[in-house]
């Protein structure tokens, strides 16, 4: 079959070109799966707006939201944050009969159509997290059901144990109770078709809990880049390249304590003087930590060197990366990191910590990534890493250019061809 004959029905739960994280990165799919095949979206209703404003003509089902539960998501937030901080594996846990009730109606909608040959392809991509089922498995007796790329349960590392509980870590165990209790889990992962797993730890996971055969889930990395990211090379040579100029360093995301911003502050304090008067430190986004982190700075006396931005539009941050020299983000537990790919696409070097996706995305040629031995050691490894990168402009140069050619293999053009050819290996099965 013509790959542009396809016709898909794709399950996107969070789908949204307003909004950030995951709902943005279901619109991006959504948007350039669609330049390649036949869709049809089915989606929440809380996403109808923003879509109907981009999208007003296309074939898209939404999904509404009982009274009743509106009313309960407000109670399930007040349960699940203390303090202002959100108690993650308390709040989807809490949460989790709201995607019930869309996966119910996704359902009974879509059954029939399916089962009568409508699509293709049956698709679903969020939630991303690998703890959700997908009722309409069952209906996909003539065509493949493709799941993902899921990705997430990424534990934190065992020396970071302080980090992890005011992360409320000691809830985590409401994931394996889930895997159990949920309806429709366990067959959701053993009928799929393939799945796509968007990090390493979860192929590995995935493979264990569900004995798949390696020819029904592959390494498929959950982000991707737009092309409005992407740096030109010779663009990147030139801009890094003025002599006696400040080595501009750049930290982006959410100011809470598994991020790493206090490693990263206790790292360029450690600097030699000679180093830090070379360099600045722009810190982009907000949180729970950012009047600790600021208070860190004043007692280091750092106040010349690093700079808060507070939080900033996604689509205003491009400004940040053209401007900086090297991205410093030492996260000790990322499920995706985003903000790497969009650094790397903008010609920076990478310095980053080696626990989940974005340890993957920085290679060798493109920066560096340090093991979660422990604090001390990430924030030495952090402080050697700026020193040589700092000194060292031919690798920035280097480093720069390679960032670039990794990143044009994360956007999303280049994705969607990848999804389309897995639909096309996928539905040879079903000829």
């Amino acid at each position: 079959m013509n790959s542009n004959k396809f016709k898909v029905l794709l399950i996107i739960n969070e789908c949204n070109p307003e909004w950030a994280s995951v709902p943005l990165e279901g619109y991006r799919y959504y948007e350039s799966i669609s330049k390649l095949v036949d869709t049809t979206l089915v989606t929440h209703e809380r996403n109808q707006s923003a879509l109907e404003k981009i999208h007003g003509d296309r074939d898209i089902t939404y999904i509404a939201e009982s009274k009743l539960l509106k009313q309960y998501y407000k109670i399930a937030k007040r349960l699940s944050t203390i303090k202002k901080k959100t108690i993650w594996p308390l709040r989807h846990v809490l949460t989790y009969p709201l995607y019930g009730e869309f996966n119910h109606l996704v359902y009974s909608t879509f059954k029939h159509r399916i089962l009568r040959g409508d699509y293709d392809i049956v698709h679903a991509l969020t939630p991303m997290m690998p703890r959700y089922p997908v009722k309409v498995v069952k209906a996909c007796q003539n065509q493949p059901f493709i799941l993902g790329p899921v990705n997430g349960g990424v534990p934190f590392p065992k020396s970071f144990r302080e980090v992890a509980l005011q992360e409320f870590s000691y809830f985590n165990f409401m994931r394996m109770v889930g895997r159990f209790i949920i309806p429709g889990y366990r067959r959701t992962y053993q009928e799929a078709d393939h799945i796509l797993a968007g990090s390493t730890y979860t192929l590995n996971f995935l493979g264990e809990v569900f004995n798949l055969e390696n020819q029904r889930i592959e390494l498929f990395y959950e982000n991707g880049i737009s092309n409005s990211f992407i740096k030109k090379e010779q663009e990147a040579g030139e801009a890094k390249s003025q002599p006696n100029k400040l080595v501009k360093l750049l930290f982006v995301g959410r100011l809470v304590p598994y991020k790493g911003a206090d490693m990263l502050i206790e790292a360029v304090n450690q600097l030699e003087g000679s180093i830090q008067e070379k360099i600045s430190l722009t810190i982009v986004g907000d949180g729970s930590e950012r009047n600790t982190l600021e208070q860190q700075v004043q007692q280091a006396n750092l106040g010349e060197i690093v700079n808060f931005t507070g939080w900033v539009p996604q689509q205003e941050t491009i400004k940040y990366y053209s401007s900086a020299d090297i991205f410093c983000f030492p996260s000790i537990r990322e499920f995706g990191g985003a903000v790497v790919l969009e650094a790397m696409a903008s010609g920076l070097p990478c310095i980053v910590v080696n626990n989940g996706g974005i340890g993957e995305y920085v290679t060798e040629e493109t920066g560096f990534s340090i093991n979660p031995v422990a604090r001390d050691f990430v924030i030495q490894e952090l402080k050697k890493c700026i020193e040589k990168l700092v000194e060292n402009q031919a690798l920035r140069q280097n480093m720069s250019r390679q960032a670039i050619k990794r990143a044009m293999e994360f956007t999303w053009d280049v994705k969607a061809q990848k999804i389309v050819d897995t639909y096309r290996k996928a539905s040879a099965n079903y000829a």
